[in-house]
């Protein structure tokens, strides 16, 4: 059986690192634990029974609580499994940054790490050009520039 708990924000690993203590020390039938990434204050857990899920949880801090009914693996396999993503950013291409520091400003990419998730812009509205790194998600493409010849 899946369950959702509910738990503080910026709280998800330190109150996995609780339920985890507590399993162990009770030997709860509990079989898996995670944080889905960019789903804050919820985490998952997998357990035998409803009983051992609510021992696992009840009475921790920054634990508030399970969302009331079970869930199917099909409902939350999306934010579990990571996705392959075909790279759509080239060098030479015009982004605009959603998150972080810079958000809103547009930039020009210089370099692509397909490795690490990384690109390297450099940022239009400055008046001296400073190489930037920021993580692929972190940049969307505005207009691409095109090589006509």
């Amino acid at each position: 059986m899946i369950f959702i708990i509910k738990v503080t924000t910026n709280k998800e690993e330190k109150a996995i690192e609780m339920i985890s203590e507590r399993i162990n020390k009770k030997s709860l039938g509990i079989f898996a634990l995670a944080r889905p990434h960019g789903l804050k204050g919820y985490i998952i857990m997998e357990s035998a029974d409803r009983e051992s899920a609510e021992e696992a949880a009840f009475n921790l801090p920054y634990v508030k609580g399970i969302i009331g009914k079970t869930v199917e693996y099909k409902e939350i396999e999306g934010m579990l499994e990571p996705k392959v993503e075909e790279m759509k950013i080239e060098i030479g291409d015009i982004v605009e940054m959603i998150g972080a520091t810079f958000k809103g400003e547009q930039a020009k990419v210089t370099r692509i790490d397909k490795q690490k998730g990384e690109v390297v812009v450099s940022l239009l509205g400055a008046s001296v050009p400073i190489p930037v790194t920021v993580k692929m998600d972190n940049v969307k493409v505005v207009r691409r520039e095109e090589n006509e010849e």
